[in-house]
């Protein structure tokens, strides 16, 4: 059995090595002209797509094949980008692009693949505050040590008709957990937290009551949150970081139910 284990992997290292080498002559083969035309307009496209992206105040160095059929390297500086030859593609960073509508596929895919089940979140592990009618709904991963967290926060108490569900996290610093357990122990929570985040008044209290932060970190753990905020729509979509007022009013449209 050995024997035969090793010649069937002999047999298969040397088909691989014919395969490499083949296509190592596919690519030192020379261009026919009509390929050479082809391979012409393709850069001329990508070139104009890239320039296009950016008004023309980014100068593409030099725009060529790469060994994988239809992508083509944008050089910018000592920058790689690769983009299809249609020009209608690009990968950024590993994440790939539609350029003319300069959406992240890459980046819609993983909310999607985030995407919980909203109704499955134990909200009665949260702080709980509603503004106005509080039909639009988000729950928010928080630190009391979050510089971001604290833009949110300020950004958050000034939209009508929410409700926040406020899930106190307690890992960026040392004293995050004393904050968090103090803010929980007060006879006001949801107030508490907002002056804490806000003011970074600390409330004035033992912090020594029963509280979910360890219920909260497993279940921090269980959706995946390394970093903070973290905010959950009413349709369980997932926004990792901070996002600025006018679009995270967008996505507040976008992913509230009803």
């Amino acid at each position: 059995m050995v024997h035969s284990s090793s010649r069937r992997m002999r047999r298969l290292a040397l088909s691989f090595g014919a395969a490499v080498f083949g296509f190592s002559l596919m690519l030192a083969a020379p261009l026919s002209q009509a390929q050479k035309a082809a391979d012409g307009a393709a850069q001329a496209r990508v070139r104009a797509a890239m320039e296009q992206l950016t008004g023309g105040r980014t100068k593409v160095d030099e725009v060529r094949a790469t060994p994988v059929a239809g992508l083509y390297e944008v050089r910018v500086g000592t920058r790689l980008l690769y983009v299809d030859g249609q020009g209608k593609y690009m990968f950024l960073d590993g994440d790939l692009i539609e350029l003319q509508s300069q959406r992240n596929l890459t980046q819609e895919r993983v909310e999607e693949l985030q995407t919980i089940d909203f109704g499955v979140l134990p909200l009665d592990l949260a702080i709980k505050q509603v503004n106005g009618n509080g039909k639009r709904v988000v729950a928010v991963f928080e630190d009391a040590n979050c510089g971001y967290c604290k833009r949110l926060r300020a950004d958050l108490v000034k939209l009508d008709d929410l409700t926040i569900y406020t899930f106190p996290l307690a890992f960026l610093a040392a004293d995050s957990e004393t904050k968090a357990r103090k803010a929980l122990c007060a006879a006001d929570p949801a107030r508490a937290w907002n002056d804490l985040l806000l003011s970074n008044r600390v409330p004035d209290n033992p912090g020594t009551c029963d509280t979910p932060l360890k219920d909260v970190q497993a279940l921090a753990q269980k959706l995946g949150i390394t970093g903070t905020p973290v905010v959950f729509f009413s349709n369980g979509r997932r926004l990792t970081g901070y996002a600025p007022p006018e679009h995270f009013g967008k996505l507040l449209a976008a992913h509230s139910k009803g």
